[in-house]
């Protein structure tokens, strides 16, 4: 065998043994399917503590500490939410309830300490603050992917960039919203809301993911008001999957009765 061809025979071994790279997903149904998955389905349960930090246009800040419990009553599914508030004290007590459904309209309660009143969000209110944070009470359990029709309109190195565009317009404030999802880690990584002349206005971005149990966990996460720079940052720690959390804990009675032993 002469050098040249030596030479060519060992660059053609070297590219069989580098790794391949798995072909890009084509059917965006897959897409939403697999990232919702992971963003929201991440074990059978999950416990956590999470802060939040309301920044106003003005610059004057606002924290929130909270416990959230989740559970999958099936994967892909149904699932159940608690979220009890620990400080301040002027939102210490609260706790937030959430049934989410696939197939019909979530149910969300809030109870008001101060007021001893469970508050029943309404479905028309689940695009407004919640407690006075950039993010909506339906951010928090996730918005259903039924309720949008999905164009996969950009497929970069690392990234699918899709357009969700509601298929009720008038159940909503927003026109459509762009979803710029990891490909490795199948985490929407940012999430840009246009509204209805146009401009973009608000923006949800992961900011730090981290491995945890094997699971690729957003940690860190933010929203801001373009409109006026307002924002909100939320982290999380103590983060633990499959802790075999009952269904008896995401009752009505916790509400007004936490469970101590879930809400260290």
């Amino acid at each position: 065998m002469n050098s040249q061809l030596f030479r060519a025979s060992l660059f053609v071994a070297a590219l069989l043994a580098l790794p391949t790279q798995a072909s890009d997903l084509k059917n965006v149904n897959e897409i939403v399917a697999k990232t919702n998955l992971g963003a929201f389905y991440a074990g059978k349960d999950i416990s956590a503590q999470a802060r939040m930090k309301i920044t106003d246009n003005q610059g004057r800040v606002q924290i929130r500490q909270f416990n959230v419990l989740r559970k999958d009553i099936e994967d892909g599914g149904d699932q159940q939410f608690l979220i009890s508030f620990s400080r301040p004290s002027d939102v210490k007590g609260m706790t937030f309830r959430v049934e989410k459904h696939v197939n019909t309209n979530d149910d969300r309660w809030l109870y008001l300490p101060a007021l001893d009143l469970v508050k029943r969000i309404s479905s028309s209110d689940k695009r407004t603050s919640f407690v006075g944070s950039n993010f909506y009470y339906e951010d928090i359990s996730g918005r259903n992917i039924t309720l949008d029709k999905f164009e996969l309109v950009n497929t970069t190195p690392t990234s699918y960039i899709l357009k969700a565009t509601p298929i009720d317009p008038m159940s909503v404030e927003f026109s459509h919203y762009t979803v710029t999802i990891d490909k490795q880690m199948m985490l929407p990584m940012s999430i840009i809301y246009t509204d209805k002349r146009g401009n973009e206005y608000r923006k949800i971005e992961a900011l730090k993911v981290v491995n945890i149990d094997g699971f690729n966990t957003v940690t860190s996460s933010k929203v801001t008001d373009l409109a006026n720079n307002a924002s909100t940052l939320m982290q999380f720690r103590g983060i633990k999957y499959d802790n075999n959390i009952p269904g008896s804990v995401f009752s009505e009675r916790s509400l007004r009765n936490p469970p101590k032993k879930w809400f260290k």
